[in-house]
């Protein structure tokens, strides 16, 4: 579970957002204003953080500058702003990305995911057999290659590492080819079949842990 620092000076808003992110495996702690969220960042270590930019006292802006000064920590700016100007002066003070209020959650929850996984990549992962290994690139069945696209090893990385977690065609299409691709969802299902046929065809059962969410998208099960 991800521990995730919500920083705003709306309590309402603070706990609308730890409504929607608590059944996705994150743990939220709420920071009502700048002063605290320094105050509570000098004693312990957090994941992520959601930081408004509009705060009294210390915005945003200042608070970033401030939390870069002793860490690294993944931090996505929120404001009901929209000027490329404020966009760009987040970023330069060391803001990890951007998104302006009113937003939609399951954008906010794949940028959020997408951070988390550039901060801790996964080296390898193993199946009865089949095995992901992130640092070579290369998909494997008892230690004979599967050959992927780059697409469709990063798809089968995702996947097999989030064990039992359902993404919609939409999160695979903005965690796999970003947010300003054009891809549409039959694009995912063909890859989705083109990645079957190829496991399918080394010998891995495949479809015992590949599964469709009819209407939705897709998963991944570790069978016994």
């Amino acid at each position: 579970m991800y521990k995730v620092l919500l920083v705003d000076d709306e309590q309402r808003m603070l706990d609308l957002v730890a409504l929607y992110l608590r059944p996705h495996n994150y743990h939220c702690k709420k920071a009502l204003g700048a002063y605290e969220a320094l105050s509570y960042l000098k004693e312990e270590e957090v994941d992520i953080i959601l930081l408004d930019v509009m705060m009294p006292e210390m915005d945003g802006w200042s608070l970033c500058r401030e939390i870069r000064n002793f860490s690294d920590v993944p931090i996505i700016m929120l404001t009901a702003r929209e000027q490329q100007e404020d966009v760009i002066k987040g970023l330069k003070l060391g803001a990890d990305d951007y998104i302006t209020k009113p937003f939609d959650e399951e954008e906010l929850l794949a940028r959020m995911e997408a951070l988390l996984r550039r901060r801790t990549p996964v080296k390898f992962i193993e199946v009865n057999g089949l095995l992901w290994e992130g640092d070579r690139f290369e998909l494997s069945f008892k230690k004979e290659p599967i050959k992927l696209t780059p697409k469709e090893f990063a798809m089968m990385g995702l996947l097999m590492g989030n064990p039992n977690k359902v993404f919609a065609r939409e999160q695979l299409i903005d965690l796999i080819w970003g947010f300003d691709s054009k891809t549409e969802g039959r694009t995912i299902d063909s890859h989705v079949r083109n990645v079957r046929e190829k496991i399918r065809q080394a010998g891995f059962p495949i479809d015992e842990h590949f599964l469709t969410v009819w209407g939705i998208g897709y998963k991944w099960i570790n069978m016994p």
